[in-house]
């Protein structure tokens, strides 16, 4: 199993905007083989800061969802609304 931690700082008056991808993001994610779970939290300290955590099945089922051309529309959008470039980090058991 592999987990996946994806770090991001949203500019101050883009938090709406982002959940809103972030949602959709998510949904696609859950319908690709090999998703297990996901969670996203905010920062108690910065509320403009989030983390995704998501488990998948294998690395290679998240190399795919990595590459989902729907998921690198998403991705670029997301990063429009960004302060610094997203963090992702890859753990596995």
């Amino acid at each position: 199993m592999v987990k996946v931690l994806v770090e991001r700082t949203i500019k101050g008056k883009h938090v709406s905007n982002i959940v809103r991808l972030l949602r959709q993001i998510r949904v696609m994610a859950m319908q690709q083989p090999g998703y297990i779970s996901g969670e996203t939290l905010h920062s108690v300290d910065d509320p403009n800061h989030y983390l995704v955590i998501s488990t998948w099945e294998s690395l290679e089922h998240w190399q795919a969802w990595f590459n989902n051309e729907e998921r690198n529309k998403l991705q670029a959008e997301i990063d429009t609304h960004l302060e610094s470039p997203t963090i992702m980090r890859l753990f596995t058991y």
